[in-house]
């Protein structure tokens, strides 16, 4: 095991040379892109929806779609895309207010359209009279923006899973509230999606804003996903020794990190033909062309810090905010020695919650979700709606060629209460 983890530390270090070299290049590009109010030309661009989303991905099939952008109480500028309504105009199933469609780690807004009008949720909802929204997070390639910060800076990467439920969710769920004409929104989170809403309500915000919320391949607690890859990554501490070498921001795309994975496959002795299999379980039910679809414009950066926390919680039964391993940080932050604890029980019992799981899903995994049930069990059963689907793995709640059957009819069903 020694061996192994000084040979990681080399490729680490391989690895962090050739991201330096492309991050001083990318550095280069993006500062001679920039203008006086520091937003990328790329991001511009897009949100005079020359480029994007709603060009190539929700106009092309006949849906109306909007660009917005709101910017986070601590900078960050995210783009959001809006599709007020289905592809016929037809208005006789009336106006049912608005939804927000947040999305889980290394994705962006762009996977909920992966599959066709009649099988993704994005055009689903909207041809059934829903407001359709759209996030981007943070660090996503049309979310790059920041009101002092370039995305090439390592400075912009200084964050976790907890400034996405402390101030992206916020900030853009307080933003479709106003723009929807103070209409409250249901939320349909997947993974990451689903952990910060929980974090959110179990501090008690947002609840004055939502209708309910839906979540897919809901996520917690992850101390006991069967994913032995992933059980692996934490436990050679593979995203601490990635921050520690400088390396902020943490590209799935990128040549190097590619070339990393395949050489912790081979060290650690897994078979990783298939990655998306290895990671998220074996999904029943994904078409060929739109896994492709998905891997060639879905895949988004994330921070390295991000990826830490993550594993923390993995390492952990407890969910906490980041930790920063070091007391005195840790009392700078949070006015305490050790990271803070989310109290799930502390969501109101109320809160009408959907929750939808698979049993060959390796993150969202069934004891871990078994878990979180057991600390909501207060909850008014007559707002809490539970579904296991006995086949289905992580990214079939996306993108199943049967998923609108399966999820999404009994998903409506539930708004349809609220």
């Amino acid at each position: 095991m020694a061996m192994r983890k000084s040979l990681l530390l080399l490729i680490l270090l391989f690895s962090l040379e050739l991201t330096v070299e492309s991050s001083s290049w990318r550095r280069k590009e993006l500062m001679s892109r920039r203008g006086a109010t520091g937003i990328t030309t790329k991001l511009r661009k897009y949100l005079s929806s020359d480029d994007g989303t709603c060009k190539s991905r929700v106009e092309i099939f006949g849906y109306p779609c909007e660009n917005h952008s709101v910017t986070t109480k601590d900078g960050y500028m995210l783009s959001l895309q809006r599709i007020p309504g289905g592809r016929t105009g037809d208005s006789s199933k009336g106006n049912k207010g608005p939804v927000l469609l947040q999305h889980g780690l290394f994705m962006d807004g762009f996977a909920w359209l992966v599959n066709s009008p009649n099988q993704s949720l994005g055009y689903i909802l909207a041809d059934h009279g829903y407001d359709v929204w759209l996030a981007n997070g943070r660090g996503t390639v049309y979310s790059l923006g920041h009101t002092s910060l370039s995305s090439s800076d390592s400075a912009y990467w200084d964050w976790s899973w907890d400034e996405l439920a402390a101030y992206d969710l916020p900030a853009t769920i307080d933003y479709v509230y106003q723009q929807a004409g103070h209409q409250k929104i249901h939320y349909v989170g997947h993974s990451q999606g689903t952990l910060t809403v929980l974090a959110s309500v179990s501090e008690q915000n947002l609840v004055n804003r939502l209708r309910s919320a839906a979540l897919l391949c809901p996520i917690a607690y992850l101390n006991q996903i069967p994913s032995l890859f992933m059980h692996a990554a934490a436990r050679i501490y593979l995203g601490e020794q990635l921050y520690w070498l400088g390396i902020a921001q943490l590209n799935p795309t990128r040549s190097a990190v590619k070339t990393f994975l395949e050489t912790v496959c081979l060290f650690t002795g897994f078979d990783c033909y298939d990655l998306l299999t290895l990671i998220t379980g074996k999904n029943c039910c994904l078409n060929s062309s739109s896994v492709q679809l998905f891997l060639d414009h879905a895949l988004q950066s994330t921070s390295t810090k991000n990826i830490v926390h993550l594993s923390q919680t993995m390492r952990s039964a407890m969910l906490t905010k980041y930790d920063y391993d070091d007391e005195a940080k840790n009392m700078a932050h949070y006015g305490q020695k050790t990271a803070p604890a989310y109290n799930m029980s502390r969501i109101p019992n109320d809160f009408p919650l959907f929750m939808s799981y698979g049993k060959e899903d390796l993150l969202a995994d069934v004891n871990d979700v078994a878990h979180l049930l057991e600390i909501i069990d207060h909850h008014n059963r007559n707002n809490l709606t539970v579904q296991l689907l006995g086949d289905y793995a992580h990214m079939d709640f996306i993108m199943a060629e049967n998923a609108s059957q399966l999820v999404y009819q009994p998903l409506m069903d539930f708004f349809n209460r609220y």
